[in-house]
């Protein structure tokens, strides 16, 4: 048993990570690591619960368990039944902040716009759960391990790929690796070691866009994002934005 300067007790075990009664400051942490890891994580304590979408509803103030998923679903139950008793579909984002004394849990996807909030006045505990499964993904290694694979052997980007610099300078920040594809077009590639979402297709299209304004206008421009994958909402950004994904892991099979 360890302690984080919490006074409520923190247990931790590897793979899992549990914590009774804590801090909201100290919640809101344990979340926001476990949705950074790729975790499963679950919150538990007495809350109210919002959807907007599709429909309204509201839920008032009760003891439930709430479960954010590392494939974007999330989950809330009451002790009865099999069901929850709202939900969102994999694919979402999820989001935690402090706000006016309670732990805000926020489930988002853009098609369609819907919206779950879960607003959490008396968090009894937090737990983090870094699962694994025949059928899942356990990420290892650093972005650097990511570009080290790339620069030894190009053709795992794609065939013909040849990188020119790494952390190259553009007014919107230092691209990960600056290139030229076989047919001599300019290539961006944004490296991310663990699945991503909307976050890392802006970085990348912002790094096109400088690289644009500064360059010939002639020059052809495509960018890439490398990582292990993508959400659902992340993919069809790319599509929107002519962009790019190629799924890699940052340490070989």
């Amino acid at each position: 048993m360890t302690t984080d300067g919490d006074p409520h007790s923190v247990t931790r075990r590897s793979p899992v990570t549990s914590l009774e009664t804590p801090s909201l400051a100290t919640a809101r942490d344990a979340v926001q690591r476990g949705l950074e890891d790729d975790a499963l994580v679950t919150v538990f304590g007495r809350c109210t619960v919002d959807y907007e979408g599709r429909a309204a509803s509201r839920l008032e103030a009760g003891d439930r368990h709430v479960m954010l998923k590392p494939d974007g679903a999330a989950l809330v139950h009451t002790a009865e039944g099999q069901q929850p008793v709202n939900w969102q579909p994999p694919g979402c984002e999820h989001a935690v902040r402090v706000t006016d004394g309670a732990l805000v849990l926020h489930s988002t996807r853009s098609t369609p716009a819907e919206e779950l909030v879960v607003t959490v006045e008396d968090v009894l505990q937090v737990s983090t759960f870094a699962m694994s499964d025949p059928d899942s993904v356990a990420v290892v290694g650093t972005e650097a391990d990511l570009r080290d694979r790339i620069l030894e052997d190009p053709a795992l980007l794609e065939p013909g790929f040849t990188p020119l610099a790494t952390e190259r300078e553009t007014p919107a920040g230092a691209v990960d690796i600056y290139g030229e594809d076989d047919a001599g077009r300019t290539v961006v590639v944004e490296l991310k070691r663990r699945r991503v979402g909307p976050d890392a297709v802006g970085q990348l299209r912002r790094y096109v866009d400088a690289l644009a304004r500064d360059l010939h206008t002639e020059v052809e421009l495509r960018g890439i994002l490398v990582a292990p994958s993508v959400t659902d909402r992340a993919g069809r950004l790319l599509d929107e934005h002519g962009l790019e994904f190629v799924a890699l892991e940052p340490t070989a099979d």
